[in-house]
Order: C-alpha cells, then structure tokens, then sequence
C-alpha cells in the first residue's frame, strides 16, 4: 500500500516549490535521512529528505514541477527494513561525444540538472569530486566548485546561482528571486507581529574575559582551525535554553510544545539581499570545534543556495547577530512557530566599573524577544542572565 510524501513546508509563509530534479527511481528502496531530490524555493535550491525507510512506488511530481506546501511528490511503500540492501542511484550517462575519462574502468555519474549546471559555467565534469551515492555528481557538488574557483579567481566568473527548470507560473519567471524572498519574509513576519504577543529584554554584559580566552586559544591555530565567536554565542544559547526550555520549542494549536532537542537557527544574510536561519543540530552538545565548523559549513551554503530540508524546516529557536554590522543591539521578530529569538550586538569598548573600579572593558549587549504565551519576563531575564554565564566561562562550554 503506498502513500504520499507531500512537499513539505521549508518555512512560513512558503506556499509552493519547484522540483529541480530527483535522486530516486520507482522501485529504488531508501531510508530515513536519504536525500531523494531537490527543491527550488525563494530561499533557494533545498535538498528533500526521507524521514522513514521505505521503497519509492512512483515520481509524481516530475523536474520543473511547480508543487504547492502538502501536495504529493512521491508515492512511497513502506518497508520493513533496508539494512541489508543496496541503493542504485539513477544518474544520465555521458552523451556519445563526451570524451572518455583518462581512466577507462571510471563510470562518469551524474545527474541532468548537475551537467546542465556544468556547461552553464563551462566546468569539465571529469575534473569534479562527486559527494553523491557512488561518487556521483551532483548539483551541490557543481555549485561548490564553481564558487571555490570564484574565491580563488580563477574562471568561470560570476556567483553561481542554482537554475531551476521552471514553468512559466514558478516562483522565479521574470521575478528576482531576492524579491521573491523578501516577500515571503515579510508575510511571515507580519503574521508574527499580528498574531505573537512579543516582549523585550535587554542585557549588557562584559566579554573581556571571554575575548581573551578566545584569543588565547586561537594564537597557535591555522585560519581554518580558529574558533569564531559565532560558535560560543550558539552554544551559550543552546545549554541556556536546556534549562529554560520555555524558550526552545513551538506555539501550535493554541499550545507550547517543547522540542526535544536543541536546534539554534542562525540567521545568514544571503548576498544581493534576503535571509535564510537554517539550524545548527544539536548544538547543545557538539564542541566548540565542532560547531565552528558547522557554522563555516552552513554559511557557504547558505549562499550557495544548497541547504537541506531539515535545516531549513526544524530551527527551534533562532540566533540573529549584526554585530560585524556595528549595531549595538539587535530586537528581533520571532519567526513563527518558534517562541523566541536572541538577539547580539557589537563587540563595543566602553568605559565599565567593576569592583569599584572604572575601567575600559569589550562589552555586548544581547536581546530576547518572545512570546508571552509561553514565557514571561522573569524568566526571560533569568535566561539572558544564564546565557552571560556561560559566555563568559567558555572553557566550560
């Protein structure tokens, strides 16, 4: 007996996607965390996941499709288990007259969008590591390329932007897409405002010490090794909300539900204009390094336009900071269904007295806004209070 899986909501205020191709064939078996295609929103291209194991039955919505939110993509069966079987992934060969790769035994996989993508920007795909099932080339895999070779200015110029093959009614026909984003933002943020009793908290804090230990830590490290800041902010936020959980989770069917992890959407602004807040997973728990990576990892993404459904889809609450803006602080919208956002200002130097002693010290200011539905100021206060705790003692983080 099969069942649909329905274009899933990457977001409020998003009413439809556009299918840019598909990884799966009818008959293929896959299992829970599977990418099986990609979806062309105004956040950009977002890669579709399978939450469950099952077998594919039928590709209902074919590339170029225009879906609405909750509509059918695929049809699946559900299976008992795939542990023991093998996924073949259906890639197009290369046409006749590609030549032949250096090494004659090598299959060249790659998927129709990714060579289309390819030609686009005059890549060899032979030239390409492909993160795909098999080796296989991908769309992410062209983009990623495309923009390395940007940062170290070798050709192809330009910024890569993920093309999608659209009808005439798609999202993008004729419409920039930043337009198209900007739109969806601001119906979701209006709906916030309307519907989300928000309240605002304000807090000043020293970061001298933090700052120092930071640098301390970083003197011997590469570039590529360094923690950011970015990094301690999300993991003060995260082991926060562990004991404020009020503050991480949703407000549905006129209730609070909490979440059961901790999912911190960092908000990325995307060049040319727009915003994208995909989650940093379990940001509770992973190290330092490890989230520094992570945020690196994301960023790049971002822009490139190649998140996944669940990091666009699952954020349970979000973390906005205009610090390298030079703001002093920042009073966020919560994005609905979440319950609050935390906002972070500069890094400032500002005369401060501490111990009865005035002195310059590196201070930042960070803000709550949330729904008083769920919470209410004391304890909003009581976690900022803690989320300066432990900025300000990260060698426990």
């Amino acid at each position: 007996m099969s069942k649909a899986y329905p274009m899933p909501s990457l977001g409020a205020g998003m009413e439809a996607g556009t299918v840019v191709e598909w990884h799966v064939q009818p008959g293929q078996r896959v299992s829970r965390g599977d990418v099986v295609g990609v979806v062309d929103t105004e956040k950009g291209a977002i890669e579709i996941e399978i939450w469950e194991d099952a077998e594919v039955a039928e590709i209902v919505a074919a590339p170029g499709s225009r879906v609405p939110v909750g509509e059918p993509l695929l049809l699946l069966k559900e299976t008992e288990s795939t542990a023991d079987q093998v996924v073949e992934e259906v890639w197009d060969e290369p046409s006749p007259d590609t030549p032949p790769a250096e090494e004659p035994h090598r299959r060249l996989r790659v998927s129709p969008v990714a060579r289309k993508r390819a030609k686009e920007l005059n890549l060899e795909l032979d030239t390409l590591h492909g993160s795909g099932p098999g080796g296989a080339i991908t769309l992410s895999d062209v983009e990623t390329a495309a923009q390395e070779m940007d940062r170290e200015g070798l050709p192809p110029s330009g910024a890569p932007e993920p093309v999608a093959e659209q009808d005439e009614s798609g999202p993008d026909s004729g419409v920039d897409r930043h337009a198209a984003m900007r739109r969806a933002i601001a119906t979701a943020m209006t709906r916030s405002k309307r519907e989300i009793p928000h309240y605002y908290l304000v807090h000043t804090f020293s970061l001298e010490s933090t700052l120092h230990w930071l640098g301390q830590t970083n003197r011997d490290r590469s570039p590529s090794r360094r923690l950011l800041l970015a990094a301690l902010y999300l993991k003060a936020v995260a082991r926060a909300v562990k004991n404020f959980p009020e503050f991480n989770g949703f407000w549905e069917d006129e209730a609070f539900s909490r979440a059961e992890g901790v999912h911190p959407g960092m908000a990325i602004s995307l060049r040319g204009g727009g915003l994208v807040a995909p989650a940093i997973h379990d940001a509770d728990t992973r190290s330092l390094e490890a989230l520094t990576e992570a945020v690196r990892d994301v960023v790049h993404r971002s822009r490139a336009g190649l998140l996944r459904g669940s990091e666009v889809a699952d954020p349970t609450i979000t973390v906005t900071s205009l610090g390298e803006r030079g703001v002093d602080a920042v009073f966020g919208v919560i994005y609905p269904p979440q319950v609050a956002i935390v906002g972070i200002g500069s890094v400032a130097e500002r005369p401060w007295a501490e111990g009865g002693m005035v002195g310059s010290r590196r201070v930042v200011t960070v803000t709550l806004a949330a729904d008083h539905r769920a919470s209410d100021g004391h304890r909003g206060a009581l976690f900022l209070e803690h989320v300066a705790q432990r900025l300000q003692s990260p060698e426990d983080l």
